[in-house]
């Protein structure tokens, strides 16, 4: 049974279509479902049929740990991350059937995302003392998170080749190695080119590499790296809320939709493959006209009274 899975990360591999993370994700849903099946007695993949299924779903709405039940998100990714590999299993090592095919995985309801409103989001690029190399670092690299909508796995992966200062865009490289271009805005430049000319071209040394944000040791930032800085800052400033990096990229969708961007375009510079996955920013938008309108309208405020 391990010699599959083996055969199926390095098949995942040579797709090269997916993360680390996405593989490492892949690597721990099927060592799950390898550890139920020994404890049913199952010793084959061959063995496994729906019944086996239900039992394993079953015994995952049953787990517990620090955070409570197991999510439905959570259950929905195992399915899903087993059904492909049954589905590895069914083309290329003679498995007749799937078991997860058919199975629905748990619904799951939409949540709607985390951003910041702008006086929050200003407020915050705002609070750099730009006279401290760390912080006009800090400052380049949130102005440009928010300036376009960036992963934090797409803005530590950012070279200089990367960068067009001419027309003012970026050529990001996104999830299943995606191509994107995205812009940015005269502020986000200036940002920039400052820490590229007055910071980064001091710490750089004599290392040869042409990631953008990197420590003072001349290495590029991590993504946990990228976190701390947020969270760090934003508790300086004494902010209530949880700052993550991917509230940036929620922020960055949802105040241009305020501004009468379009759903399309949005979607463009996300990067999404999928509109529906954008729509949800459209949800936001919609609640907080609806919000307004019952606190500015004197008869809807009226009823609320």
């Amino acid at each position: 049974m391990n010699e599959w899975k083996q055969r199926f990360l390095s098949y995942i591999d040579q797709l090269n279509t997916g993360s680390d993370h996405t593989r490492e994700a892949y690597e721990r849903d099927i060592d799950d479902f390898i550890a139920f099946l020994a404890e049913e007695g199952v010793t084959s993949f061959e063995q496994t049929d729906r019944i086996i299924v239900m039992n394993y779903i079953a015994s995952l709405r049953q787990r517990s740990g620090a955070a409570g039940a197991m999510k439905n998100t959570s259950i929905a990714r195992k399915l899903s991350s087993l059904r492909s590999f049954y589905r590895y299993l069914n083309e290329y090592v003679g498995i007749k059937d799937n078991p997860f095919l058919y199975v629905k995985g748990p619904k799951i309801s939409r949540r709607i995302p985390e951003f910041l409103f702008y006086d929050e989001m200003e407020m915050f690029l705002n609070s750099f003392d730009l006279q401290k190399p760390v912080d006009l670092r800090n400052r380049a690299l949130f102005e440009l998170m928010y300036a376009c909508g960036l992963r934090v796995s797409e803005v530590v992966a950012l070279r200089l080749e990367d960068i067009d200062f001419n027309d003012q865009v970026l050529h990001i490289t996104g999830k299943g190695d995606k191509q994107r271009i995205v812009p940015f805005y005269d502020m986000a430049k200036q940002q920039l080119q400052r820490y590229l000319y007055e910071v980064r071209a001091s710490w750089i040394n004599h290392q040869k590499h042409s990631i953008v944000f990197i420590n003072q040791r001349g290495k590029g930032l991590t993504t946990r790296g990228v976190q701390y800085l947020m969270q760090k800052q934003a508790e300086a400033l004494g902010m209530s809320i949880h700052i993550h990096p991917h509230m940036f990229r929620h922020s960055f969708a949802t105040h241009l939709l305020d501004n009468g961007a379009d759903l399309r375009l949005v979607q463009e510079l996300l990067g999404h493959s999928s509109l529906s996955t954008t729509q949800i920013y459209v949800h936001v938008s919609q609640e907080r006209l609806k919000n307004a309108y019952i606190q500015a309208h004197p008869r809807a405020k009226a009823e609320q009274n």
